[in-house]
């Protein structure tokens, strides 16, 4: 029984909820295993034609669970390579599912959890919605695919903008930079949500599958293959000073004072 996960079933649609809302779901082990299985769920099951992701709470994902790193008893790079295995496999699954995915962006999307929202097809989002990619704010490296998805979207300019200051993104610039499709008043979210998934159900799952996979080839790199390199270089960056120093003035509220180098 999934407890970091709540699975609905409604018609055709399938709606996978993130429910650690007291972590702001941050993505732990156990989330990326049931989220990977209940993506496995979809694809099996010929009955589901569409999938929402949203989460419970005030966020949608905080992000990698800082705690659990935290309590690992052993090297940092150990956890943070378990779940950056995860989030990688769940990102592969998610672009690799042959049926439309609506991200329903509630409230706060960082790290992993930016991540995960661009994997989706289609993005709406609440206007109390916040996007941060906060991976350098810790000192680390973006994971997810995030230098692929984002970068492609809003420019390079913009992706080393993103990189370099890490501003908190609010929706109405999310949307002007097209990283997401619709924004919607809070009140207004999972209704508007419920209607485009039942749009997209309606729609010829034969072709939209053929479309997507073209899409995804269209992008003109291998997305395992950047994952792997994002993976490689996350694991390598967390093993310097500016990462546990980024951990511990994240943990005590300060502002960091980076000065490691690779």
């Amino acid at each position: 029984m999934s407890k970091t996960i709540i699975i609905e079933k409604e018609g055709s649609i399938m709606t996978i909820r993130l429910n650690r809302p007291e972590s702001f779901n941050a993505l732990n082990p156990e989330m990326g295993d049931e989220m990977i299985a209940a993506v496995s769920s979809a694809y099996g099951d010929r009955s589901t034609r569409a999938v929402v992701i949203t989460g419970n709470g005030k966020a949608f994902c905080a992000g990698g669970d800082i705690q659990f790193m935290m309590d690992w008893d052993g090297p940092k790079r150990e956890a943070l390579g378990m779940l950056t295995h995860k989030l990688h496999r769940l990102i592969l699954d998610l672009r690799n599912l042959p049926k439309p995915i609506i991200v329903s962006i509630n409230g706060v999307a960082t790290g992993a959890g930016f991540s995960i929202a661009m994997a989706c097809d289609y993005k709406i989002a609440s206007t109390e919605a916040k996007f941060k990619q906060s991976y350098t704010s810790i000192g680390l490296s973006p994971d997810g695919g995030w230098t692929a998805s984002v970068a492609r979207q809003v420019g390079m300019a913009k992706a080393s903008e993103l990189l370099l200051l890490d501003p908190v993104m609010k929706a109405e610039e999310a949307l002007r930079l097209g990283l997401i499709n619709k924004l919607v008043s809070p009140d207004e979210l999972m209704q508007e949500t419920k209607e485009l998934a039942s749009q997209a159900v309606s729609r010829s799952q034969v072709g939209f599958a053929a479309g997507k996979a073209l899409l995804n080839q269209s992008l003109g790199f291998g997305l395992a293959e950047q994952l792997e390199t994002e993976r490689n270089e996350i694991m390598k960056v967390c093993e310097a000073e500016d990462f546990q120093e980024g951990i511990s003035a994240f943990l005590e509220k300060r502002a960091p004072n980076f000065t490691g180098t690779l």
